[in-house]
């Protein structure tokens, strides 16, 4: 399925995270923008994750479903192929017509 960004998407400066399952993490605070995610450190970085995909016990984590926090940087117009929907989290993984990819807020696209 194909979006178009009806805004820019800016990436954070912070290196992306992939956790893998198995994985020991430090559970920290919820996203109040974004309340599906809480952030982990692990020992390979830090970064947004599904809290679902975390066996969470007080400040600490295993992760149970891998991810990969990359982010796609867009601007307004561009058009990316959404390969992954995550609508519980808002987010999608897309596709740019450079071949990058990386997630993408839902809110700043239009299917269609």
């Amino acid at each position: 399925m194909r979006a178009q960004l009806i805004a820019d998407h800016e990436i954070p400066e912070r290196a992306p995270l992939n956790v893998q399952p198995g994985e020991r993490v430090a559970v920290g605070e919820r996203d109040t923008e974004w309340p599906a995610f809480v952030f982990v450190t692990a020992a390979n970085g830090c970064g947004w994750v599904p809290a679902r995909h975390i066996e969470i016990d007080g400040a600490a984590g295993i992760v149970r479903t891998g991810y990969d926090t990359t982010e796609l940087p867009a601007r307004t117009g561009d058009v990316v192929e959404i390969l992954t929907e995550d609508t519980e989290s808002g987010w999608s993984w897309c596709r740019n017509a450079a071949g990058r990819e990386g997630w993408v807020p839902d809110r700043v696209l239009t299917r269609g």
